[in-house]
Formats: structure tokens, sequence, C-alpha cells
């Protein structure tokens, strides 16, 4: 996995989720928290897709073959898309079914009532320090572009994938001690359940963009218009008069596929014709510094109408 693919906010992200979810199942032991239960379930769920990312990212490195090739490169995508899944059921739709059995049998929190303040406020600490480093390792990738259009623009799934878990664990831990905290303030069990309720919205509302923004990524995105741009630019040369047609897709984060027709010079010999695709394909891979597989046919401009 490159530097882009967020290796160290993947670590960072997996070690607080194993010590959280430690802390909140120990939490929900000693009080019988349903909130406790659905965030420890949630940081069970974001230990498992951390370790997915990071098998991905394995995968992706593996060379292509007769079978695939043009290589393992959406292996990162489509693990990232079982990531989305699995937040989706084990993280939300378990939350959300907690919250049903304890609103139909709501309970006080009567025994060590200052547990689940305690390890929420240790979680918190945790994911905090989890999410500043996907944050700084995003920095450099993200741009001028906010947090958002990264999400939504990065081709690179690993780290918008980080960020969305990290940032809904620490909004899951404020919902989870609110829960606690009215149940505990009016003896009424149903705020606990309303908690572990609203993190199963939240995990549910997440996974979905995620699918979303997955699902595009394994159909094949295309690169981004001042890529595209470049590439344009960068074809004609001696030997190529313009561009007919372009298309450039990604075949993993940091892989394109380029297809182009060109209009080559008028009278080139097939040997000065090579050599014109030959440094056009340079020009392409300087002028767009990723890994990239390039086809050009030379055709006939053909006016329209």
């Amino acid at each position: 996995m490159s530097a882009h693919g967020g290796t160290k906010a993947i670590v960072a992200a997996l070690t607080a989720n194993l010590g959280i979810a430690v802390t909140k199942f120990g939490a929900f032991a000693l009080t019988g928290s349903s909130a406790m239960l659905a965030e420890a379930v949630h940081s069970v769920a974001d230990s498992g897709n951390q370790l997915l990312l990071l098998w991905g990212g394995r995968e992706a490195r593996r060379p292509a073959d007769a079978r695939h090739p043009f290589g393992y490169g959406r292996g990162r995508y489509f693990w990232s898309f079982v990531v989305a899944l699995v937040l989706f059921s084990l993280g939300g739709l378990f939350a959300l079914y907690e919250a049903y059995e304890k609103f139909k049998h709501p309970e006080p929190i009567t025994s060590w009532p200052w547990a689940p303040i305690v390890v929420v406020v240790l979680a918190l600490v945790m994911e905090v320090l989890s999410l500043r480093t996907a944050v700084r390792e995003a920095r450099p990738v993200k741009g001028e572009q906010g947090w958002w259009r990264f999400v939504r623009t990065s081709k690179a799934p690993e780290l918008p994938v980080v960020l969305m878990e990290d940032s809904a664990a620490l909004a899951g831990l404020v919902l989870a001690g609110a829960g606690v905290g009215l149940t505990l303030a009016t003896g009424d069990g149903r705020w606990d359940a309303a908690g572990s309720a609203a993190i199963g919205v939240l995990l549910v509302a997440v996974a979905a963009v995620l699918v979303i923004e997955m699902k595009s990524l394994l159909l094949g995105e295309g690169a981004t218009p001042e890529q595209v741009v470049a590439i344009e630019a960068a074809l004609p040369g001696a030997g190529i008069v313009s561009v007919i047609h372009l298309r450039v897709m990604h075949l993993g984060p940091e892989e394109l596929l380029v297809a182009a027709k060109f209009e080559p010079a008028a009278g080139l010999s097939l040997a000065d014709l090579a050599a014109a695709i030959d440094d056009a394909e340079s020009r392409v891979r300087a002028a767009v510094p990723l890994q990239q597989t390039i086809y050009l046919e030379p055709d006939l401009r053909r006016s329209e109408g």
C-alpha cells in the first residue's frame, strides 16, 4: 500500500479500537448498559474493518497475471466495500436491535454507575488520538479541498474510510455518554436504549455513504478533470497533430488506464509513427505521475455532419 493508502492511520485506528473494545465490554459487564454494548460491538467491527483494509492493501500489491491482466488494484475498493457492509450489519443493525430489546425491557443502571462515564472519557481520548493521526495522514493528500469533498472524490479508499469511522466513533461515544448519563440521572433505562438507537442510526448512515462511494469506485471512476486535461495536453507533439477521442479510468487508486485515438501527422512512416507513440506515452507519464496502462490508436479526423 502506498503512503497515500494511510497505513499509519489504519494501524493507529486498529490499536485504538482494540483497546477501546476491551474497556467498553468491561463497562457493559459491570453495568448491563445497552449503549455500552452497542459501542463495544462497534469497536470490534471497526477493528475487523481495519484488518480488512490492511489485507486489501496487501492483496492489491500482487502483480498482474493471466487471469487479472490489469492487476489487483481494485481489491482495495472491494475490501473497503466489505468494510461498509460490516459497519452496517455488525455495527448499525446490532445497535438498533439492542435498542429495541432495551426499550421492551428498560432497566436502570444500578451497579458501578461511574464505569460507563470513565470508559467514555478514556475512549474519547483514544479516538481523538486515532482521528488526529488520520487527519495528519490525509492533509497532504487532501490539498485545498474540503473534508467532505475529499471523502467523496478520493480514489484511495483507506483514508476516507478511517476518517469516517473515527468520526462516527467519536459521535457514537457522545451519544452513548448522553444515554448513560440521562439513565443515571433519571433512573429510566429507556434513555440508555435511546443512546443505542442513535448510535445504530449513525452507523447505518455512515455505512450507506461508504457503500455508495465504494460502489462508484468498483464500477470504475474516471480520472480527475485536471488529470484528463493534463493528459490531453501532453499527447500532441512530434508526429501527433491532435487528440480525437480520450478515455481515462482508474484501475486502482494509483493506476490509470488511458485509451485515446489521435490524428497523426501526414506522411509518417510506420517507424516514425511508433516513435511518436512512444514519445507521447513518455509525455503522458511525466504529466500525470501515476502508474499508467496506455493504449494509443492512430485514426483520421472525420468532419461531423
